[in-house]
């Protein structure tokens, strides 16, 4: 099965969502976005989003596209967001879409599973400098991505982790079993 992704703007519980699926015993790659601007934000020149988001777009595809692979050595292997999501965002910011992304943005399971922030989880941090406000607009800029490279968005309804779980494996059904 193609690498199933879970995405949504920030502020959703998407991380502890894929948690709750690895302890389900499922395959699950954590965000690679978020471990990069940890990173990139120790080094003197680091490439971060808010300042080169084409460099920082760059820096993803390169290391999604590595997770991509080795999701598919997995019967059923969940993301923490994907290669898409470089799309949305550059599409938010108003940039424009190089078909390179296009391209390595195919090849997953055809729904994606959406989490949409929640206020009341919702923190702002240093990997995540911008308001609740900002993150609908991510959201709302995945969605259109989305949409647009031909998948079937499905929003995850809020509730406990395990509810949201469980929704998304009802959903599969029955192409998965843990």
């Amino acid at each position: 099965m193609n690498p199933i992704i879970i995405t949504g703007g920030p502020g959703a519980g998407k991380t502890s969502l894929i948690e709750t699926l690895a302890q389900k015993g499922y395959a699950t790659f954590e965000e690679v976005s978020r471990t990069l601007i940890e990173q990139q934000a120790q080094l003197e020149n680091g490439i971060l989003p808010w300042h080169d988001l084409p460099g920082f777009a760059q820096l993803c595809l390169q290391h999604m596209g590595e997770q991509k692979l080795q999701a598919y050595s997995h019967p059923v292997a969940f993301l923490d967001r994907a290669i898409p999501d470089i799309c949305g965002y550059l599409a938010q910011a108003e940039l424009p879409i190089e078909a390179r992304y296009r391209e390595a943005s195919q090849g997953y399971h055809p729904q994606v599973f959406f989490c949409r922030p929640h206020q009341a989880i919702y923190v702002q941090d240093e990997v995540r400098p911008y308001p609740y406000e900002g993150a609908i607009a991510i959201h709302q800029a995945l969605v259109a991505v989305y949409q647009q490279l031909g998948y079937q968005v499905v929003e995850v309804p809020w509730g406990t982790l395990e509810q949201r779980a469980c929704f998304i494996e009802s959903a599969l059904a029955p192409s998965i079993v843990a």
